[in-house]
């Protein structure tokens, strides 16, 4: 009988070669020192660059990270979906390859879930600001404000923050969302709280720790009018019934490095 970890962390990359060794160097050793029986999943959305090259030879040393390759460029929200659903963890987490929450932060959301009860966990930037280390550009904060309020508005979702790159599921919250999320860019996020709401699972928001990256590759402008095209695609859905629908668990396939 195969034996599962008890974590999963999804890592989404795409032309990350600057930064990728980096984080895998701070994520492994944060299980290492924790003693956490986890499994690293770095999902490759179709990289111009050597970011597969770079996390090929790091597994070399590290047999905690496992290599997945998109077919093609797909965005981040397809990037986390493959991951996610194909992880092997009893409860399975996503954060971006920026690591702008600590890996370490991650221990709040397995508590939330493991002590509290929750069978999803989202980290926030909004509930304890005191928590953040390097803070956005005004114009940024500001776009990223009204962004969520408009988001809160639209899909009725009573969350500080639903745009953080850093959440955790149960595996059954995890294959149920991600299985009947549609969205594979930016706009993801709103959705899955969206179908997990309608799902009934328990959402815990969590205070994090979070720095902002200089190097994010969202535009405000461009990427924002896409969400909110999005936005309304999840409504739709929902219309349509599209998200109650029964879920199949999938198979937990073995990883190969």
């Amino acid at each position: 009988m195969l034996e599962y970890p008890k974590y999963s962390i999804v890592i989404p990359a795409y032309n990350e070669r600057l930064r990728i060794i980096a984080t895998l160097d701070a994520v492994v050793a944060c299980v290492r020192r924790e003693h956490w029986d986890a499994e690293v999943i770095v999902v490759n959305d179709g990289s111009t660059d050597e970011t597969a090259d770079l996390v090929r030879d790091f597994i070399r040393n590290a047999p905690e990270v496992h290599l997945m390759e998109n077919p093609s460029n797909r965005g981040k929200g397809y990037s986390v979906r493959n991951g996610i659903v194909h992880a092997q963890g009893n409860i399975v987490m996503f954060t971006d390859a920026d690591l702008s929450a600590p890996i370490d932060e991650a221990d709040r959301l397995f508590a939330a879930i493991e002590k509290d009860g929750a069978d999803i966990a989202i980290g926030s930037r909004w509930l304890a600001t005191s928590r953040q280390t390097h803070r956005q550009p005004l114009y940024r904060q500001f776009f990223g404000r009204c962004f969520n309020a408009l988001t809160r508005m639209v899909m009725r979702l009573p969350y500080a923050d639903t745009q953080c790159g850093f959440k955790a599921f149960t595996r059954d919250a995890a294959q149920t969302v991600f299985q009947l999320q549609t969205i594979e860019r930016w706009g993801f996020d709103p959705e899955i709280l969206f179908i997990a709401r309608k799902r009934h699972f328990k959402v815990k928001e969590v205070p994090v720790s979070w720095a902002h990256d200089a190097r994010s590759r969202i535009s405000y402008l461009r990427d924002g009018l896409q969400m909110l095209k999005e936005l309304a695609i999840v409504r739709w859905n929902a219309l349509l019934g599209r998200y109650g629908k029964d879920i199949t668990e999938v198979d937990r396939p073995e990883l190969h490095s």
